[in-house]
């Protein structure tokens, strides 16, 4: 065991929250798959258990693979990245797959795996890299208006354009992460008020634009509308999803029914997935609810420990980057399960299934985890200088 430590460098906190939730990850997983199986007609609780094993294994392996990786190299090839990027987002566009009768179109298979992934998750994660180049290489300098837009915003607009048909919910997500570091980046504000403007004007003459042509290309607009209007006050009933977490939440009470003894799973979509928080309350109650806000609230202040203490602009903008989309997508799943945001279809990062979810998030703790080893090289060495003038 002791030699399997000396290989893991970085912050310790760090690998122990991703442990915890990946080992807690394995019952609410199992336990919401009987929705898939007697529900869904999909396969067996068992099957989905390994498949999620398998999944977090492979995670756990990029994890160690990417602390290993020195960052900066990922910033040598995320202009080649934000191209291939590109490539299998106009490939998904065309060619994704029909799921569930409704046309997705953002996902695609594997060859030869028969795995299916989002390129948006992996798209999310190379924007926030390329932003947080961009924004390292103009540090003490105030660009023109024009400059930044054909550099930075042209770009990432290209990729986010490519997402948005198939995936709002993920586009507007990348879209303030990328407001909010260059914010933090010290990008001009009266420029970001400009891009807010563009963006807002862009999503409503895509909107019209889909209204008017909507046999031009697959978009999921009419459901978009369906979510917020739904999540409004209105007289209309709630959702189905809605109704059923809503159930869940009211079941769990301050302990919960216990492990495996949800009801609701069986009757809540994506009960896994994007609604596997409301099951996680059913089964373990407020106590388990506030046990996993904890981790990820003690997840959030590691990595302000690893921005406070990286030692060049890139590497706190990259650490900021890659760090914060983890903390905001499990805010919104569990906000969702609550009823405090519309459906967006996010995932809870390491505990829900889903192949392409676990292994870009853990792509992203990898990369904070080797910002964090380069921390530690740094502190040891001026601690090493500080003995030899003493």
């Amino acid at each position: 065991m002791n030699k399997i430590f000396k290989h893991l460098k970085g912050d310790r906190v760090i690998w122990g929250i991703i442990v915890v939730l990946g080992i807690f990850s394995f019952m609410p997983v199992y336990s919401a798959s009987t929705n898939l199986v007697y529900v869904v007609r999909n396969g067996t609780t068992s099957g989905h258990l390994f498949k999620h094993g398998m999944l977090l294994t492979v995670g756990f392996f990029i994890v160690f693979v990417f602390h290993k990786i020195k960052y900066k190299y990922i910033s040598t090839l995320i202009n080649v990245i934000m191209l291939g990027v590109c490539a299998l987002l106009l490939m998904t566009l065309f060619s994704g797959l029909v799921i569930g009768g409704a046309n997705a179109s953002r996902w695609i298979r594997i060859p030869f795996l028969g795995v299916g992934f989002q390129p948006s998750t992996i798209a999310g994660l190379a924007v926030m890299i390329f932003t947080a180049k961009y924004l390292a290489k103009i540090e003490g300098v105030t660009p023109t208006f024009k400059s930044s837009f054909i550099s930075l915003w042209i770009p990432v607009g290209i990729v986010l354009m490519l997402i948005i048909p198939a995936d709002f919910s993920t586009t507007a997500i990348i879209f303030m992460m990328v407001m909010l570091l260059t914010l933090i980046g010290g990008y001009p504000f009266k420029y970001l008020l400009k891009i807010a403007g563009m963006g807002i004007a862009t999503l409503l003459l895509f909107v019209l634009l889909v209204k008017a042509f909507p046999s031009v290309m697959p978009n999921r607009v009419d459901t978009w509308m369906s979510r917020i209007e739904s999540f409004l006050p209105n007289d209309e009933p709630e959702g189905y999803q809605v109704q059923k977490a809503k159930t869940a939440i009211a079941i769990g009470k301050l302990t919960g029914r216990g492990p495996g003894k949800s009801t609701q799973k069986n009757f809540l979509p994506q009960s896994s997935s994007d609604f596997i928080f409301a099951i996680i309350i059913e089964e373990y109650g407020l106590v388990g609810a506030f046990g996993v806000i904890f981790f990820y609230t003690v997840l959030l202040f590691r990595i302000v420990s690893v921005v406070k203490k990286a030692s060049t602009v890139f590497a706190k903008l990259l650490a900021i980057g890659v760090g914060l989309p983890i903390i905001f997508q499990a805010v919104i799943n569990m906000s969702v399960a609550v009823n405090l945001l519309p459906v967006t279809g996010q995932p809870l990062p390491l505990i829900s299934s889903g192949g392409t979810s676990v292994w870009i998030t853990c792509i992203g703790l990898g990369i904070l985890l080797n910002i964090s080893s380069n921390n530690d090289k740094d502190s040891s060495l001026e601690d090493n200088l500080e003995q030899n003038l003493i």
